[in-house]
């Protein structure tokens, strides 16, 4: 009897939600849902959003090689993969550019989009540092491994696991439809029992609880409705904001570049005096040093971030222009050779 009288219980609070308070929670979930889905997809993109500045300078590097110079894989892909964060982080903000990138706002420090950018970086240095030459590296494991093992993009705010709740949106269209069939047949069973109550001889009576209980029905009906329309609604935007296809063209993107560079390159050497990527550097003295050994063909670019100018400059301690006018005899005049 107690049985009995615990599952009724149940049943009756179940219909009980699913007539008043399913629709409400169901359009709750759905908001959740698509908030949750596009901050995962933002996430995603942040390390796309990357690796498309970064082809962009290995683009420009392509353009502008010369082709007599030995090249070495590994300097000239952390070169560039150094330029790269530097400028599109630290640059913009600093130096007020006319049109900011827009993400370097408070974003950055709740996405962990520099920090996830700066892990991106010192895991390819990692990863192809060690490369022999002669060998065709697997650049599509690095970039899947490099991109896969940033727990700063695998993580929502660092706290969400995006594999995770991704793999369980792809799932909520069908949860819908399972929703409103769910809310349908519990509104048509909180409505049946009230046949019962109907007196054949009592014509208006009936139809009275005849015209109720078809009122019921039709809206437990729109329960289903509004789950197919949520259905579609969610896999439009799964479809629209797909986080596989924003990886893939992730995971390619660096891929391509990798090669690129590799068939560019002569050999894969290491400088003796090469330094380690540094995310926290003053990015306008790294990017000062650049300009300036590109403007006077300094060779040394691709070697080390070193200070080809500043160095000498201390040394001299004068402007070098000036230093350059001292350092060159002055001719003799014409008396001093008459008398020598």
């Amino acid at each position: 009897m107690f049985s009995q009288n615990f599952v009724q219980g149940m049943v009756d609070g179940v219909v009980m939600f699913a007539t008043d308070l399913l629709m409400p929670a169901m359009g709750m979930f759905f908001v959740f849902a698509i908030v949750l889905r596009g901050l995962i997809y933002y996430t995603v993109k942040r390390e796309d959003w990357f690796s498309k500045e970064f082809s962009k300078r290995v683009k420009k590097f392509q353009d502008a090689r010369d082709e007599k110079g030995e090249l070495s894989f590994y300097v000239t892909i952390k070169r560039l993969l150094e330029i790269t964060y530097y400028e599109v982080f630290e640059v913009r903000s600093i130096m007020k550019r006319r049109n900011p990138d827009a993400i370097m706002t408070a974003t950055d420090r709740v996405f962990l989009v520099q920090q996830g950018s700066a892990r991106m970086v010192s895991d390819i240095l990692k990863q192809v540092k060690f490369i022999k030459w002669g060998e065709r590296p697997k650049f599509l494991e690095i970039s899947n491994n490099v991109l896969r093992n940033n727990p700063c993009f695998n993580r929502v705010f660092g706290v969400i696991p995006v594999s995770t709740f991704n793999d369980f949106l792809n799932t909520v269209p069908g949860l819908f439809i399972v929703g409103g069939i769910f809310g349908t047949f519990l509104g048509i069973m909180k409505a049946l029992p009230e046949l019962g109550g109907m007196n054949l001889s009592d014509v208006e009576g009936s139809k009275l609880i005849m015209d109720n209980f078809l009122l019921k029905i039709s809206f437990s009906m729109s329960t289903s409705i509004i789950g197919i329309i949520l259905s579609v609604s969610m896999s439009l935007a799964n479809t629209f904001f797909s986080c596989e296809k924003a990886y893939m063209e992730t995971v390619e993107r660096l891929e391509n570049e990798m090669d690129t560079l590799w068939n560019m390159s002569s050999s894969n050497k290491l400088p003796a005096n090469i330094s380690s990527f540094d995310a926290d550097r003053d990015p306008i003295e790294v990017l000062s040093e650049d300009l300036i050994a590109r403007e006077l063909h300094v060779d040394v670019g691709f070697v080390n971030l070193i200070k080809p100018i500043s160095k000498w400059w201390d040394k001299v301690g004068k402007n070098p222009t000036e230093a350059v006018k001292e350092e060159v005899p002055a001719k003799p005049s014409p008396k001093e050779n008459e008398a020598a």
